[in-house]
Order: structure tokens, then sequence, then C-alpha cells
């Protein structure tokens, strides 16, 4: 009687890195090979969404528990410790950055614009953003959707430094507004406290910063889309 061949099916064996290994042929992927092993760096990697300017994805760095100045290092894309606070000014909201956008020459020349005044350049970072939030977040080093609903134009030592401030998107206390005219304007006045007092230290020269103006969702659409065409500028 003639025997029959039997077709050896191919068989997973675990070599020494402990990830299942088969022949080529079946084209077989672990699961665990399909995800993403790279973290996104924050500022070039992360989408700002498709809605923007009116919803955006925000990369938050500093929360106002936070006792130590931490911001994004440009080259790995890890928190950085960039000082202590070493006195009672802490940040009123949820404080980082829009991936993506950059404060360059486009976004200086409508502070121009606006504000009648000189400056020089825009500060050369991506454009920060401040997101009012009724609940307690307890770390940075997160993304978010927020909803812009205006910003402050501060001129750092000549330099354009918007803050665009909004408000957390689905928050049961800030969610529903859309424009700065529905913030109380005790909360925009410890904004606006705070970034004229946070680089001040106690016996030493106070540092000229200047907040020419706060204004409303329509002008924060604008410069986001400005601080946009600056970073394809940068990025080519």
């Amino acid at each position: 009687m003639k025997k029959t061949s039997r077709v050896k099916k191919p068989v997973e064996k675990v070599i020494k890195t402990g990830i299942p290994h088969t022949p080529p042929s079946i084209h077989y992927q672990p699961i665990s090979m399909q995800r993403n092993f790279y973290k996104a760096h924050p500022w070039h990697g992360i989408q700002i969404g498709d809605e923007m300017p009116k919803i955006v994805t925000a990369f938050i760095e500093i929360v106002s528990t936070d006792t130590v100045k931490y911001e994004i290092d440009k080259e790995t894309g890890y928190l950085k410790i960039d000082r202590p606070q070493k006195f009672s000014n802490i940040v009123p909201a949820l404080y980082g950055f829009l991936p993506q956008t950059y404060c360059g020459e486009i976004t200086a020349q409508f502070a121009r614009e606006q504000s009648g005044k000189e400056i020089e350049k825009g500060d050369g970072d991506p454009l920060d953003i401040l997101v009012l939030s009724e609940r307690t977040i307890t770390h940075g080093d997160i993304i978010c959707q927020a909803i812009p609903i205006g910003g402050i134009r501060m001129i750092d030592k000549g330099e354009a430094d918007d803050k665009i401030i909004a408000v957390l998107k689905g928050d049961s206390m800030y969610g529903g507004w859309t424009d700065i005219s529905q913030c109380p304007k005790p909360i925009i006045d410890r904004l606006v406290h705070y970034f004229l007092t946070y680089k001040n230290i106690p016996g030493e020269e106070k540092v000229a910063v200047d907040i020419d103006e706060v204004y409303g969702a329509e002008v924060a659409h604008q410069i986001i889309l400005k601080s946009r065409e600056d970073y394809r500028n940068l990025v080519g």
C-alpha cells in the first residue's frame, strides 16, 4: 500500500527574545509586534486635531499643584525641570502648548498689527495654552481636548508670547463656554496676574512683561492658524 506524505504544519517556536516565531511563509505577526514602541514627540508627533482652531489637542506640562516648573525639552520630547517654584506664585490653570504650532514671524506680525507696538519677533516656542477645568488634574505630561475661548496678548522682552485661554472639552463647569466674555472677570484677573508676576523675585529688579490685551475666541482662532503657518515654515 502506497504511503501518503503528510504536509507538516509550521510549528510556532519561542526564541530567546520571548517573541513567538514562525516561518516567514505564514506571514504571522504577534499582536505585541504591532504596537508602537516609540513615544510620539509632544511637539512634532501629536496632531492638533481635525477641528482646530475651534477644538484643539493640548499637551499639558504643568498643573496647579506642581511646585516645580516643567517644560518640554525640544530635542528629546521629554519633560524637563526648568526651575523650582521658589515662591507662592502658582499657575491657575492647566498649562502647556499646542502641538505643531510655533510663534515665529507670522505670529509676531499679527501681534504688531493688533497692538500697534514694536515687537521684534515671536518667542520661538510652541503656542502656549491655559486650560480651565473644574476638576483637579494631578499631573502633567498628558494630552487633552480643549475649546479655545480667548487669550492674553503678552509681550515678553520684545517678543510675542501669546497665551491661549481654553476650557476642557466636556467640563461640567466650564465646558459650555465658547468666548472669553462668558468667563468671570476674577478668573481672567487671576490668569493675568500670574503672568505679570511669575518671573519676579523679591529683592530683584522686576521683569518687564507687557500684557497688551485680553481677546476673545475669534482672535484666538486667528493666532492658532498663524502659529500653524509659522510651524509649517519652520519644519519645511
